[in-house]
Order: structure tokens, then C-alpha cells, then sequence
């Protein structure tokens, strides 16, 4: 796997989560969006890619409580709802930013 970006830093609070990257950018994430993205087996049909998810079962109020790097590829988000099983790896938080910059590229 070859992973293109890395983390500089990421702080979490509860208007969202920021996060370095080594090559300058910041980017800042509502973390409802980010929890809607999550690419787990409860959260999207394996073969069919199929969203599971309803979005209406997320709380308004979502918040990152904590989170783990998954090795130097991935970041593990635990959610205020509970939820833990899902891995965002550091190309797709990359692809989910949705800055001028990057939705220019």
C-alpha cells in the first residue's frame, strides 16, 4: 500500500477535527461528514459498496472522542455514538477534504 500524504498532527474538538499534513495544508472536517464517510463492514455493504448507514441514526452532535493511528496509513476515529470499527486511511481523509485547494486538483 502506498500511502502519498502524512500526518503531521490532529486535534480533535467539538466544532471538528483538524488535521497537518507534512506538506503544509490544514484541513478541518465537520465530523458528522467524516463519520457518514466511514467505509466499515456496519457502515457499507462489502461487495455491493452499498451505504448501510442511515444518517438520520447519527447524532447532530457527533464528536471525535479520541482516535488511533492504524499504522502510518490509516487513522481509527472513536465517535461519540459508539462507534469504533472504521479506519480512514490517510488517501481517502485526503480525498474527503473539500477545500479550494484541493477540489481544484
Amino acid at each position: 500500500m502506498s500511502v502519498r500524504f502524512a500526518l503531521k498532527n490532529i486535534e480533535l474538538n467539538t466544532s471538528g477535527i483538524s488535521i497537518d499534513w507534512d506538506d503544509g495544508h490544514r484541513t478541518i472536517f465537520d465530523p458528522m461528514r467524516l463519520r457518514l464517510n466511514c467505509g466499515c463492514a456496519e457502515c457499507v455493504e462489502e461487495w455491493t459498496q452499498r451505504k448501510l448507514l442511515d444518517p438520520a441514526s447519527v447524532p447532530a452532535n457527533i464528536v471525535a472522542e479520541d482516535y488511533l493511528m492504524v499504522g502510518n496509513y490509516a487513522v481509527q476515529f472513536l465517535w461519540s455514538d459508539a462507534h469504533f470499527t472504521g479506519i480512514y486511511p490517510l488517501d481517502l481523509l485526503r480525498k474527503l477534504c473539500d477545500c479550494s485547494t484541493c477540489s481544484q486538483s
